[in-house]
């Protein structure tokens, strides 16, 4: 497996997600199905759906190199971690680096 399948976006998401995926294609990219299917309001779903597109982004941004920092973006755009856990773990690490080089 070369460097660039090991960073492929696809390799970094969560069971749940890939199954989210999976089931979103399904669907044929109804929302109001997806949503029923789930037993979720749409709104519930649509964020759901935001969320992880925008960990998609961050997991395939060629800007960021390294895995951990990748990760932390992802969770935070996931909902998993609040703003501020994510400001003070993120500049800490950044530091950390800093430190190392």
């Amino acid at each position: 497996m070369s460097d660039s399948d090991k960073k492929h976006w696809l390799n970094f998401l969560e069971d749940e997600d890939v199954a989210f995926v999976k089931r979103f294609i399904l669907f044929s990219g109804s929302l109001k199905d997806l949503a029923d299917a789930y037993n979720v309001s749409y709104p519930t779903l649509r964020l759901r759906l935001d969320r992880l597109i925008e960990k998609i982004k961050i997991l395939d941004s060629q800007k960021i190199d390294d895995d951990f920092e990748r990760q932390l973006r992802a969770h935070f755009a996931d909902g998993k971690l609040d703003s501020q856990v994510f400001k003070k773990l993120l500049t800490a690490y950044q530091n950390q680096k800093k430190g190392t080089k």
